[in-house]
């Protein structure tokens, strides 16, 4: 970069990576580079090359000895090159950089990287501030695998079970859907039977009694298809989508809070009702895009055969 007619040169530091190499945390740093400015073109084009990635670049002022650079990571320049003439201004009162430090962005000293064979957080403290009849809350206080120390608020949950009910008698699948109010929600919402698993009790085992309990349904065919988390920011609550086939009805046994209006809907309108939002609840979106994704996968193996 050559300053007008001088054939000088100036390297410029975002702000952004200033703010980011701050707020790194202690580093081990090395100069790898220093050159004297102003500069010959050529100079810096045989220097530019030793330069390893990433890198970040910062200007040493004559008025500060030893640089931003050694104030904010330690390291000294073995050997600074500064021109003997004053500093001179650029027009924004800034004046203008005598030496170039390159700064290796080595690993950090307090985190640890990608490659770390650490997958789990070392729990410092924990303690439970709330107790209910479906849920717990508690207070973490830990060192998670990349270095980071923080509180984290965790809701513990049993774990939940997700039942995509599919009536396959036909030539196009019909999903079995409800209508309840949630609160949380302050509305009502389309959802696929859904319900907590009890302590000491199988997955499966829930499956069956959730489907019942709210539908009247029984099934003869089941496979258990996804498992994920609800919302693993703050919630440890893990859902596991069976897909129930071969469908019988029969009388539902809800629980005495639970209004429930159930509906077999064709899968493509049950595609429709996603796309258009109303159909708002993740579990019940994730399941039925699935269905719709291996229904068409089947049909298209089907066409190739």
């Amino acid at each position: 970069m050559a300053c007008g007619s001088c054939n000088t040169a100036l390297a410029l530091t975002s702000f952004a990576s200033l703010c980011a190499f701050f707020s790194d945390g202690p580093r081990e740093c090395a100069s790898t580079a220093s050159i004297a400015y102003p500069a010959r073109r050529r100079d810096t084009a045989r220097a530019a090359p030793r330069f390893p990635a990433p890198t970040i670049v910062i200007r040493g002022l004559a008025a500060m000895p030893g640089s931003i650079a050694e104030a904010a990571s330690g390291f000294r320049d073995p050997a600074p090159k500064l021109v003997s003439r004053p500093a001179r201004n650029f027009g924004s009162g800034t004046p203008e950089a005598r030496s170039l430090y390159i700064v290796g962005m080595a690993k950090s000293s307090s985190r640890k990287g990608a490659g770390s064979k650490r997958t789990k957080a070392r729990l410092a403290s924990s303690r439970t501030v709330y107790t209910g009849p479906v849920f717990w809350v508690s207070t973490d206080h830990v060192e998670e695998p990349g270095g980071i120390r923080a509180r984290r608020d965790v809701v513990h949950h049993s774990g939940s079970v997700v039942v995509l009910a599919v009536d396959d008698s036909g030539s196009t699948p019909r999903v079995l859907l409800e209508r309840q109010y949630r609160h949380a929600a302050q509305d009502y919402l389309w959802e696929l039977p859904a319900g907590r698993i009890d302590p000491g009790e199988q997955e499966l085992t829930a499956a069956k009694r959730e489907l019942l309990e709210e539908t009247g349904y029984t099934a003869r065919k089941w496979k258990r298809i996804l498992k994920f988390y609800a919302s693993p920011g703050f919630v440890a609550e893990t859902m596991s989508v069976f897909l129930a086939t071969s469908l019988r009805a029969g009388e539902a046994q809800p629980e005495e809070d639970e209004i429930i209006y159930k509906r077999l809907v064709p899968l493509p309108t049950a595609v429709k009702m996603v796309v258009r939002g109303t159909i708002r609840d993740a579990k019940t979106i994730s399941s039925v895009l699935w269905l719709d994704h291996m229904s068409r996968s089947l049909r298209k193996g089907r066409r190739q055969t």
